[in-house]
């Protein structure tokens, strides 16, 4: 995939993800192997916002993770080698929270590889980001398969 930009139609090329379960709005930089920096929109109108906190709305921590390792495998799947591939989620390390994300803020994504092994694992360190400030930060790893 050409250029620095992926809208929502490119996302939905490198993802097997849909609503309400795609987490990325849009790509705004990467470097293909390297790293990415993505956004997701918060609004009032997520679904989980119906069900977690009702009158005190704050999106879990378990799908800003869900956004990271979506965006970390959007990177992978930058990378021409693995176009006909998937990347499956394996783990989750050293995950902090440090304040609620609520509707109306912005999810910067950053994720950067931290490490590649045998082009088929990649490890991958993210962090949210709220207003410049961080919000949510874990390490992930991903295993890269065809698709079956």
């Amino acid at each position: 995939m050409e250029g620095k930009k992926l809208d929502i139609k490119k996302i939905m090329q490198c993802l097997p993800h849909r609503y309400p379960f795609l987490l990325v709005d849009k790509v705004v930089d990467y470097e293909t192997d390297k790293w990415i920096k993505a956004i997701k929109n918060v609004t009032m109108n997520e679904l989980f916002f119906q069900g977690h906190f009702p009158g005190e709305p704050i999106m879990p921590g378990v799908l800003q993770i869900e956004a990271l390792a979506q965006t970390g495998g959007i990177l992978a799947m930058l990378n021409e080698a693995n176009q006909d591939k998937l990347a499956f989620f394996m783990t989750i390390n050293n995950a902090k929270f440090r304040k609620p994300v609520v509707p109306g803020d912005q999810l910067i994504l950053n994720v950067k590889v931290t490490k590649i092994i045998r082009e088929t694992i990649l490890k991958v360190h993210g962090e949210v980001e709220v207003d410049e400030k961080k919000v949510t930060e874990a390490d992930l790893m991903f295993s890269i398969v065809d698709k079956k």
